[in-house]
This record gives structure tokens, sequence and C-alpha cells, in this order.
């Protein structure tokens, strides 16, 4: 289960954050902000799209009230966003659907925050599972993660 994988980068990084662990589903904002007891705009959800080469994965982290903005996206990246397919999640990321975090990735992974998170003090990740969380600084993300860079390519969910 990758909540191992997430709770191991954890120990050999010397960061001590209680991983939250639910008995119930965490997989989706709105399952996330329930188990929390947060407003879903502050579950930092990772979203995994191919590489040019599709053969690695950008993870981008952002507030869970965001979705990909396209034309952003291409301008940043200089090509169209592509998720990855059901069958690449695990394999790419390390974790399975619902439990994809920036945490404990392949070291082909990238990931990349979104600025829509900045506007609070904490925010939620997964942590490996369908039904956990870490809650963190945006700081804290920013390292813990080996985040590349801040960018702006979100816009509001409608």
């Amino acid at each position: 289960m990758s909540v191992e994988i997430v709770k191991d980068y954890f120990k050999k990084n010397n960061i001590a954050k209680e991983i939250l662990e639910f008995p119930v589903s965490s997989a989706t904002v709105e399952l996330a902000a329930q188990a929390v007891g947060v407003e879903p705009a502050r579950i930092a959800k990772t979203l995994s799209f191919y590489t040019k080469e599709k053969d690695a994965a950008i993870l981008i982290v952002t507030a869970g009230d965001m979705k990909i903005d396209n034309s952003k996206f291409k301008q940043f990246f200089g090509m169209k966003a592509k998720m990855l397919a059901p069958e690449d999640v695990e394999p790419l990321t390390g974790h399975a659907i619902g439990g994809v975090c920036p945490f404990g990735n392949p070291e082909s992974t990238t990931v990349y925050l979104d600025i829509s998170m900045k506007r609070f003090e904490t925010v939620f990740p997964a942590a490996g599972s369908g039904n956990s969380a870490v809650e963190l600084t945006c700081g804290e993300l920013e390292q813990y993660a080996c985040a590349k860079e801040w960018i702006d390519v979100c816009k509001p969910m409608s």
C-alpha cells in the first residue's frame, strides 16, 4: 500500500508530520474535505499528466476548488495537457488513483505547485492512499514534495 511508501519517505527524510488515516474514503476532494473537516478548497489535490515523451509523470498540486486551465498549461509546458490513463497512474506516480500525492514518487516524476494554494495557511494533500492526508503549510509542502517550482496553470471550477 502506498501510504507505507509515504510513511517511509517521511521517516527517511526526517519529516515529523502525522499522517491522518480515516475510516472512510478521502479519494475525492469532497470526501477528503468531509474526512478532514475543512472546506474543499483546502484539499491539495494532485493531478497527474504525461510528459512530452509520455514516459514519466508531471504532478501538479492545486487547491481543491481549482482545475487545469488548458491554455495556461500549454503556455507553461509547451504541450497540451494530457492526464495519465488509469493504467499508467500507479506505475508513473507510485500511487493508486485516489491516493496520488507528491511524496515518495519515482525519480522521473516532477512536482509543481499551483499558486492557488498560497491563500491558505495549511493545506491537506493525500498521503498515498484513498483514506489518508497530511496537514502542511505551503512551505512544508514545497520542501517535502521537492517541488520544482510554484506555477500558475489553474482556474476556478465553474
